[in-house]
């Protein structure tokens, strides 16, 4: 059973940092490319960051380069986002997101969700 759980959301003002975490198990970690994806109350969901399955490239929204960093840890199953500079802007429910293809068939792997909120 695949499981994606992510942590490390909360309220926070702005001009503060988070960490998010996005323990992955079910999977080859090693074989899919994963991402951040968020979601605000009337919005679409929009990709944040994403970053594929060797590490070589990274990938963000313009609206979060330069603030935020992607990484993932092989030997923990484990992505990260870290998140500096918040804005209220950045408010949103974060997913983390794994996806990897096999002979031409994606297998497409969501969290839960952890909510950030930025306010003072």
């Amino acid at each position: 059973q695949v499981q994606l759980v992510e942590s490390g959301g909360g309220l926070v003002q702005p001009g503060g940092s988070l960490r998010l975490s996005c323990a992955a198990s079910g999977i080859i970690f090693s074989r899919y490319a994963l991402g951040w994806y968020r979601q605000a109350p009337g919005k679409q969901r929009e990709l944040v960051a994403d970053i594929t399955s060797g590490s070589e490239r990274t990938n963000y929204a313009d609206s979060v380069k330069g603030r935020f960093t992607i990484s993932r840890d092989h030997a923990k199953n484990t992505m990260y986002l870290q998140m500096n500079s918040l804005k209220p802007e950045d408010t949103a429910v974060y997913y983390c997101n794994a996806r990897s293809w096999v002979m031409a068939v994606q297998y497409d792997y969501w969290g839960q969700g952890t909510q950030v909120t930025v306010s003072s």
